[in-house]
């Protein structure tokens, strides 16, 4: 485990190091993040202007899923996209082959090789727009802290989606766009899983899990969470992290390698 430590401090510092030569990158990153909050603030105004609430969902407590969301979009943007998004160019252009020779377990080298610093204003602005409404709602440090259990396995079973995505490209080379497919789906968790018909609901728990991303975490912080959600939680995050796993290895017996 200490071994991995510093293999991990010595990958994010060289990182850091090498996105800080273009910090004018930073200023760009905050404006769009700031864009697309403004739009997503604009959506979810539009509905509740009118009177109309999402059911057992109020403006404020909406604004929570709205900022988990967004942690979720930074979270994706500084530790995903930069690692996962390159599998597929491993693949194609044949490098992969010496992440295979090195000591250590290629999935790790995969998933955290690289951060990227620009989704950190998501981040700030997820982190606000909860600080907010959790003021406005009355909420304390223990309602955050319960939420961070079922926050954290959200962040595992994305990472699990988004990586066995990924590994597809040993079959499927070319295929860029793939991951963003989910990115799309995954825009439904702007919004209280309350907000969809009962088979978009159905959809969105329990075939593409957004559900667990976003609505069950804020349900948690606002202190409405239910032990049977938090449990199929765990067992969820477990399974698909394990899936991602076998289905890594799986796929690495059908890589043929650059030379082959």
């Amino acid at each position: 485990m200490q071994r991995y430590l510093r293999v991990l401090k010595l990958f994010w510092s060289t990182a850091i190091a090498a996105e800080l030569e273009y910090r004018i990158n930073f200023i760009v990153a905050t404006i769009t993040s700031l864009g697309n909050l403004a739009g997503s603030l604009f959506g979810l105004f539009l509905f509740y202007s009118t009177g109309y609430n999402f059911a057992g969902w109020s403006w404020d407590a909406a604004l929570i899923v709205l900022g988990i969301f967004t942690l979720l979009q930074g979270f994706s943007s500084t530790f995903l996209a930069p690692n996962l998004n390159n599998i597929v160019r491993h693949v194609q252009e044949g490098t992969l082959d010496f992440v295979l020779l090195k000591p250590i377990r290629s999935q790790f080298w995969l998933s955290t090789h690289t951060l990227s610093p620009w989704g950190l204003p998501d981040l700030i602005f997820g982190g606000a727009i909860i600080g907010y409404a959790g003021k406005r709602l009355g909420l304390n440090i223990n309602n955050y802290l319960v939420s961070a259990v079922p926050l954290l396995l959200g962040l595992v079973i994305l990472y699990s989606l988004w990586f066995m995505l990924g590994a597809t490209s040993i079959w499927f080379v070319k295929i860029y766009n793939v991951t963003e497919v989910l990115r799309g789906l995954l825009e439904a968790g702007r919004y209280p899983i309350a907000a969809y018909p009962a088979a978009y609901r159905f959809f969105f728990t329990f075939v593409v899990p957004v559900a667990f991303l976003t609505t069950i975490p804020a349900e948690a912080m606002l202190g409405r969470g239910q032990i049977t959600w938090l449990i199929g939680g765990i067992i969820l995050a477990l399974a698909l992290f394990l899936l991602s796993t076998w289905f890594w290895r799986f796929a690495l017996r059908f890589y043929t390698s650059a030379s082959s």
